[in-house]
């Protein structure tokens, strides 16, 4: 980076070059506005590797109301329903303001959208482009809008490591380039940094997606909701490649059958089956293969052939295991895939913390609740991205001084990932959750490089414990059943840290009940 950073002093910047980044800087023109990316745009971000397209109800026999129902079901009782019912209103709109920048969204011999199915959708209504290609295809858009906007300064290659913050309020952001360390001083930031990927040994999220907006949130005091929920996807590719491969959830809307390696179709009594919620779904493989059995997905009648037209990218990763979907049958098992938890936000994207938004994954709307609805997350970071700059831009542009502060190491999620992995996995139990806080809190309070997605670990692991339920994609062997009052959960760093030092010093666990 050889631009003076003087210059960008005061502008909002955005944290993040992934779908809800790029379409909040573009709400954003005119206003200047700097975007932060660690990887070249594009790259390595789970954006791109989106395959199930967005979700929104602009068939003829579909309407918002409906999209809300299994939103609303799906979520297990923890969504705010006015949120939901706000974003999914929004929906269409925001699919048309994406069509209108040129993405191949599929189609029909007619020119209307070819709309798919996933699970616990009541009506067909994801729209993909390019098949499973949909995150490429879009983020292939986004990108060129935005280099070819004035107004936006895409800055590639730079990390932001702290917040700085005055009397609960920004005053920039220190990050770190290829020169060294380097202070950007706004009032006024954005978080859009995705999710957690990387904490687990096994997901489907790009490793470098370790928390880090979780972590810089956190160290700011910001409040943080609901991060005990992690949505496991069913279907992923069983094998050596890590990240894994998703199999999406679109392919068995297209009529794949998930059996065991005795062709037996397991899932006789699950309500739903292939298509049942995600959550019970990932249960229902984990269980099966916990029995000693293995799992495939059979697509060779359904889509059969059509496979590799319909599904491009999977059909290339399976090629490359020696897989042919149409011929073979493709082994799969769960892995870590979305976090529904995040950054507490309002309905303009607002933080806790004065100056500081939060977008995509990375924020807790309410919308997803305890588990959420297959493609409705790149929709919530379409429509809330508009949102979000409008607020932005309402909030006057302050001048702010330089300031000074210690180097941060990149953060290093890999020794935590033996410890969060068990403990925070499809099943959970109390003993391992504990176990779990106990290596993180000594590693999330050192200057290791481990320290901020050791952070993150901890505040999940410590709201997992005290929801002594099973809700949603949180479920507990020792509080197997759901509590009948559904409520969300709220965390700061400051109080996970306290009750992991009373858990320390009390096995009667002091504070972690609440």
């Amino acid at each position: 980076m050889s631009a003076d950073v003087r210059s960008f002093f005061g502008r909002p910047i955005v944290i993040g070059g992934g779908i809800a980044g790029l379409m909040t800087a573009l709400h954003l023109a005119p206003e200047p506005v700097l975007v932060l990316s660690r990887t070249l745009l594009g790259a390595d971000t789970a954006s791109t590797w989106a395959q199930g397209g967005l979700a929104a109800s602009m068939g003829n026999d579909d309407n918002p109301a409906l999209h809300l129902a299994d939103t609303i079901a799906a979520g297990d009782g923890l969504c705010d329903r006015r949120m939901a019912k706000r974003i999914l209103q929004a929906a269409p709109g925001a699919i048309e303001g994406l069509a209108r920048l040129r993405i191949p969204f599929d189609r029909t011999a007619n020119g209307s959208l070819r709309l798919g199915l996933e699970a616990a959708h009541s009506r067909r209504r994801i729209v993909h482009a390019h098949g499973d290609g949909s995150g490429r295809e879009i983020m292939r858009a986004l990108i060129a809008a935005v280099r070819s906007t004035p107004s936006i300064v895409v800055v590639e290659g730079v990390e932001a490591r702290r917040l700085a913050v005055s009397d609960n309020a920004i005053r920039g952001v220190w990050a770190s380039c290829s020169l060294g360390s380097v202070f950007f001083a706004t009032r006024r930031i954005v978080l859009a940094t995705g999710g957690i990927g990387g904490l687990f040994l096994d997901s489907t999220n790009p490793s470098g997606n370790c928390g880090q907006g979780l972590a810089l949130a956190a160290r700011a005091g910001a409040v943080l909701s609901d991060l005990e929920f992690i949505q496991f996807h069913p279907t992923a590719l069983d094998g050596s490649e890590r990240p894994m491969t998703l199999i999406s959830e679109a392919v068995r809307g297209e009529g794949a059958a998930l059996i065991d390696e005795t062709g037996r179709p397991f899932l006789e009594c699950v309500p739903g089956a292939e298509l049942a919620a995600r959550d019970v779904l990932a249960r229902a493989v984990w269980n099966h293969l916990a029995n000693g059995h293995r799992v495939f997905l059979d697509a060779r009648q359904r889509p059969g052939s059509e496979f590799a037209r319909q599904f491009p990218t999977i059909a290339s990763a399976c090629r490359g295991a020696g897989i042919n979907p149409a011929r073979d049958l493709i082994p799969v098992r769960p892995a870590q895939h979305y976090h529904m938890g995040g950054v507490a936000v309002d309905r303009s994207g607002r933080t806790s913390v004065n100056g500081l938004w939060a977008c995509g994954e990375v924020a807790s709307t309410g919308l997803h609740g305890a588990n959420r609805l297959a493609s409705n997350s790149l929709t919530e970071a379409v429509v809330c991205a508009r949102w979000v700059a409008e607020s932005v831009a309402r909030t006057p542009a302050r001048r702010t001084k330089s300031a000074c502060g210690d180097e941060y190491p990149s953060p290093d999620p890999i020794p935590v990932r033996p410890s969060l992995s068990p403990a925070l996995g499809i099943v959970r139990n109390g003993a391992g959750l504990k176990a779990a806080i106990r290596a993180l809190m000594p590693i999330a309070e050192s200057k290791h490089a481990a320290a901020d997605p050791a952070a993150v670990g901890l505040m999940i692991a410590i709201a997992a414990l005290r929801r002594e339920e099973s809700r949603g994609a949180h479920y507990r062997t020792d509080f197997p059943h759901q509590a009948p009052e559904a409520r969300r959960s709220e965390i700061t760093l400051e109080a996970a840290l306290e009750a992991a030092r009373e858990l320390a010093h009390s096995p009667a666990l002091a504070g972690l009940t609440s």
